[in-house]
């Protein structure tokens, strides 16, 4: 069950994955809201915020993307894109404009709200932990890097780096043990979970961003 009851709006025009993904969440003691156009999407959360959306990319009179260029304008509300595996595009649009994590269409149910816990525990940390502890930090055998598990927080030679919930768990399955080749099967796993393990494409592709975002790692 959920520290608190956390508000989680879901924004897609597929009737059978909203109805399917409110039911999980709220047996999670999750409240969950519904939209099924991106328009209603935006006036509905804007109107009265949730604590997470989300989002899918592809929708009837107002797509994904354009819902989220919107949002941002006035709200920093976390959004975990849904997208299908041909929308590499998408998804680095996606993650530029802000979105806070993305999964790939087909998804677990079991995924998705690890996902969503993920994020919130990022974006409400008082909520996953007493206010007087201090969150652990994880610190990598590889001496520039340290993790931070409890808010999947990356820090590189001392700077923070912003990383996706997906990409963080990349990073974490890279850096330990350390001196272990890890193979794409490992990587998807930590990624997707034993029941959801993507493909190579997706695989190579977090692996690209995470170059670009932590240089020499």
């Amino acid at each position: 069950m959920t520290d608190t009851a956390h508000t989680i709006a879901l924004i897609d025009d597929d009737r059978n994955i909203t109805a399917s993904v409110s039911i999980t969440l709220e047996s999670e003691g999750y409240t969950t809201r519904i939209y099924n156009d991106g328009e209603a999407g935006l006036e509905g959360v804007l109107k009265t915020p949730p604590d997470l959306i989300v989002l899918d990319v592809k929708m009837p009179r107002m797509d994904g993307i354009e819902v989220l260029t919107r949002l941002r304008n006035t709200s920093d509300t976390p959004v975990i894109f849904l997208t299908s595996k041909d929308d590499e595009v998408d998804e680095a649009i996606g993650l530029r404009l802000g979105a806070d994590d993305y999964i790939t269409k087909p998804f677990s149910q079991r995924l998705l709200l690890e996902r969503i816990r993920a994020v919130l525990r990022r974006h409400h940390p008082q909520t996953a932990q007493p206010s007087n502890q201090k969150p652990p930090a994880n610190d990598t055998p590889a001496s520039n890097l340290s993790l931070d598990d409890a808010r999947h927080l990356c820090l590189w030679k001392g700077q923070t780096v912003s990383l996706t919930v997906t990409e963080y768990l990349l990073i974490k399955t890279l850096a330990n043990p350390p001196g272990h080749v890890k193979s794409r099967e490992d990587l998807a796993e930590a990624a997707f979970g034993t029941d959801n393990t993507g493909d190579a494409r997706a695989i190579d592709s977090h692996i690209k961003r995470l170059r670009k975002k932590i240089p020499g790692c």
